[in-house]
């Protein structure tokens, strides 16, 4: 069964519905491809998915080990190649919340981030740049 059903709009613009919750996002070509940069690109969900997945891996551990970790963000910053048009690098930077972690949390923590699904999928040659502030 599918996951995803996608349809594209015209103009450089997609839709893609996640079926089993109804939730849809809406992409669009970057302004400096062609687009009107009005909504995510695709290398862009790319890069959110990233650091999505990074944090629920590393909410999963938190959970099981009893580590607070509500509130932690991410800067997410993508880098792209001209030639052949592609995502280089990802390069995100974790805020922790104030929290008195110790030297094996914050490497399980770690750990648990660039180990995720979506960061071992990614292709080798896109590098991932990651950085922990506590």
């Amino acid at each position: 069964m599918a996951t995803i059903q996608s349809k594209y709009l015209g103009e450089l613009r997609t839709t893609a519905q996640h079926l089993a919750s109804g939730n849809n996002v809406i992409t669009d070509a970057p302004l400096d491809n062609n687009g009107r940069g009005e909504a995510f690109s695709p290398s862009d969900l790319v890069c959110a998915a990233l650091g999505s997945c990074m944090m629920t891996i590393m909410g999963i551990v938190a959970s099981r080990n009893n580590i607070a970790i509500e509130g932690m963000e991410i800067e997410t910053t993508k880098i792209m190649a001209a030639e052949p048009r592609r995502i280089a690098e990802v390069v995100l930077t974790f805020k922790m919340p104030a929290n008195d972690y110790t030297a094996k949390e914050k490497a399980m923590l770690e750990n648990a981030a660039r180990t995720c699904p979506v960061a071992l999928s990614l292709h080798p040659e896109i590098k991932q740049t990651v950085s922990f502030i506590y």
